[in-house]
């Protein structure tokens, strides 16, 4: 029986990670829209969505150059 490696590139390390980033910018966004009993809290979660979607957005420009390769 042959044996076929299956080798993860750099590639879909980086879809993978964007993928999740883009998960918990909407999970953050919609904690912060759901959380009504504490500003404090709610402020935190959109913090944390826009700081999430910049890198998810310099995850996506990654892969726009490995996309033009």
């Amino acid at each position: 029986m042959i044996e076929q490696e299956i080798k993860i590139t750099t590639r879909d390390k980086l879809l993978r990670a964007w993928q999740a980033s883009m998960e918990l910018v909407r999970d953050f966004e919609t904690y912060s829209k759901e959380i009504e009993d504490d500003k404090k809290v709610a402020e935190l979660f959109a913090e944390y969505a826009e700081d999430e979607g910049l890198h998810a957005s310099k995850l996506r420009e990654i892969l726009r150059e490995y996309g033009e390769k």
